[in-house]
């Protein structure tokens, strides 16, 4: 019995370890699916993070958002929202904590009730958010090109050449890829501002809320 036993360890210590299978990276996905599947949709500004990290990337916490402009409320809202992330993984749903010195980034996130917690939220499986910036005439646009959540929505026939006044649409060096600022620059995309780099294209958040359908913004101001 014991070389029965000897023999089977033997074997299974023979055999080569089964390979994990790697997390699918989310497909693109359209706006108006994203906001049929949200149950809050809002421009926000980020207040605060608190979070867990690992090897210097955020692995678990919360992010603390002031509410800009809801466009659809499905529960009497806050002004400022917690939103919950745990984990490393494709479309996950943390945020940048601003310095004491600086305002916090704005996004157009797409949010949905937390199963396990009241009064708090995660994100989509297949993201969260799209970088806002502010114009000098004090609009928002979505930045273009966006990142943040893959879409599959051909956005380039409605961005236009955009001033901001958004300190986010200047990047360092270090803040991209020498691939993608290449691609950007010759895309007309981004231009050369001393060692930075700055975003030239934005879309009016007007015509993103158009691509949202009206039908899945069921924004009710008595909710606010």
């Amino acid at each position: 019995m014991k070389i029965v036993t000897f023999l089977v360890a033997s074997l299974l210590l023979a055999l080569p370890a089964v390979a994990q299978e790697p997390e699918p990276e989310p497909k693109p996905v359209p706006l108006s699916e994203l906001a049929a599947a949200a149950d809050l949709i809002a421009v926000v500004r980020v207040l605060d993070t608190d979070y867990e990290y690992t090897r210097e990337f955020p692995s678990g916490g919360s992010a603390f958002l002031k509410v800009l402009i809801p466009y659809k409320v499905s529960r009497p809202l806050e002004d400022i929202i917690e939103v919950y992330e745990e984990g490393l993984h494709a479309g996950e749903c943390y945020f940048d904590n601003p310095t004491v010195l600086e305002e916090g980034r704005r996004h157009l996130v797409f949010l949905k009730f937390s199963p396990d917690v009241a009064d708090q939220y995660n994100g989509l499986d297949g993201g969260c958010r799209l970088d806002v910036l502010v114009t000098t005439d004090n609009r928002y646009a979505l930045r273009y090109p966006p990142n943040g959540i893959d879409l599959a929505d051909d956005l380039s026939g409605l961005a236009s050449e955009m001033a901001f006044r958004d300190g986010y649409a200047v990047l360092n060096e270090d803040q991209i890829t020498p691939p993608e600022r290449i691609r950007l620059l010759e895309s007309g995309y981004l231009s050369p501002e001393g060692e930075k780099f700055r975003f030239t294209h934005g879309i009016d958040l007007t015509e993103i809320r158009k691509l949202m359908g009206g039908e899945a913004l069921t924004l009710d101001r008595s909710l606010k």
